[in-house]
């Protein structure tokens, strides 16, 4: 297959600092080299492959690059026995689309140890519904439950319209919890459907953010955004909850003291979703095709083609994106 190209999504640095994005036919030899070549059917979009493909060198340092932290698809060919030629597979996180060029071209070539075999209940469209949203949220979820049931009270998920957030508060509301949202998005219809039971708008939420603590509300609560708003989730706890914290949109610095955790126990969890350990990437990704797979997935996505992609990275960039957005390699 050497001489074989393909279409993907490029974007190159004509000139310093000036980012451009456009489909490009690719040969298939130029991919690094890697363990196993993947056919991508699905991959999806995130705020991170936004940040990449308008030239955030936190996130990729060389162009031209191809973004797309998630893909999933079938093996064309392997070079280790664990993966067979022909068998579906999931590759998010590690350094696909950062570095390594990415799901939004119609192969990759990874490295064996990235790849997950899907699992059954799965399609690999629903995969990407999940992406590397779907799991972090159960990997926040995975945490927060191990102490936290239902009885124990409200569970709080901020940046609630995004993909982790949406994902986090359906599946929440789907193993039984009752879910408070806060979302800076007036529409609240895809909250409402996904069973959320009350909805904060974040103005609100941030009026009062001065005093050193706050009256406990929250069982537990999945940030996704950092800043002022994970700082009041935390001061808002009851005693002895669970605060996972997976983002920084809203600012990575956390304006808080100790308060909270000397006087309530309150436990702050960070979620890596990059870098965790395979046995506990496939025990999640399980989870999410079984017992966490809620039946309103098939309705918080938008299906888009890549040639539709440069309008989303702006949509994403500017905050205005609900749900996910899943995107057609096919």
């Amino acid at each position: 297959m050497d001489n074989f190209s393909y279409k993907a999504l490029t974007v190159e640095e004509p000139e310093k600092n000036k980012f451009i994005q456009q489909i490009k036919n690719i040969n298939i030899k130029d991919l690094p080299k890697g363990d196993v070549l993947v056919r991508v059917k699905y991959s999806s979009l995130n705020y991170k492959d936004a940040l990449s493909a308008t030239g955030n060198r936190g996130v990729t340092r060389q162009y031209p690059h191809t973004p797309g932290i998630d893909a999933a698809g079938i093996v064309e060919e392997s070079h280790i026995d664990t993966v067979k030629k022909g068998e579906k597979v999931i590759v998010t996180s590690y350094d696909l689309g950062m570095n390594t060029a990415g799901g939004f071209g119609q192969y990759i070539r990874v490295p064996g140890e990235w790849v997950v075999k899907l699992p059954e209940g799965l399609s690999l469209k629903q995969s990407m519904v999940f992406g590397t949203a779907g799991f972090t949220a159960g990997m926040s979820i995975f945490k927060l439950t191990q102490t936290i049931r239902p009885e124990h009270g409200d569970i709080l998920v901020t940046g609630a319209t995004g993909g982790v957030g949406s994902l986090a508060a359906g599946i929440l509301s789907h193993l039984g919890y009752s879910v408070t949202a806060v979302s800076g998005k007036t529409d609240t219809t895809l909250l409402n459907n996904l069973g959320v039971k009350t909805v904060i708008d974040r103005n609100d939420f941030l009026e009062n953010t001065k005093p050193p603590i706050l009256k406990p509300q929250w069982a537990g609560v999945i940030d996704t955004v950092g800043g002022k708003i994970l700082a009041t989730a935390i001061k808002s706890t009851k005693p002895n909850g669970i605060v996972t914290c997976c983002g920084n949109v809203a600012s990575p610095d956390l304006p808080i003291n100790v308060f909270p955790f000397i006087l309530r126990g309150i436990s702050l969890l960070g979620i890596d979703s990059q870098n965790c350990p395979m046995e506990f990437r496939s025990n999640v990704w399980e989870k999410l095709a079984v017992e966490w797979k809620f039946d309103m997935l098939e309705s918080i996505y938008d299906e888009i083609f890549i040639d539709q992609l440069n309008d989303k990275i702006e949509r994403i960039l500017k905050g205005e994106l609900k749900g996910r957005t899943l995107v057609n390699l096919d």
